[in-house]
């Protein structure tokens, strides 16, 4: 079995390694709900994807992604570096 706490320190060291933002776990569930929503999943099906009881919680988790302007977005964010999502 995978203790989280060590499931949680292997994550943090493989992201600091390649130099990549510091994120939660959790956050990448956040992450596989938008990328589902933006290639169109219905939010029942996102609900069913995470194991989620109820659709309401998805009105205030499941995110657009951050509009572009140019090589970078309008903070100056180069692509490999996108802006967070927001909120519905």
């Amino acid at each position: 079995m995978l203790h989280p706490a060590n499931v949680t320190r292997r994550f943090i060291e493989l992201y600091e390694e390649i130099d990549l933002p510091p994120v939660r776990l959790h956050d990448l569930r956040h992450g596989a709900a938008t990328l589902a929503h933006v290639a169109g999943a219905d939010l029942k099906g996102i609900q069913e994807m995470l194991g989620h009881s109820s659709i309401d919680h998805h009105g205030r988790h499941v995110h657009e992604p951050a509009a572009r302007s140019g090589p970078g977005d309008r903070r100056g964010r180069s692509p490999a570096r996108p802006a967070r999502p927001c909120h519905l």
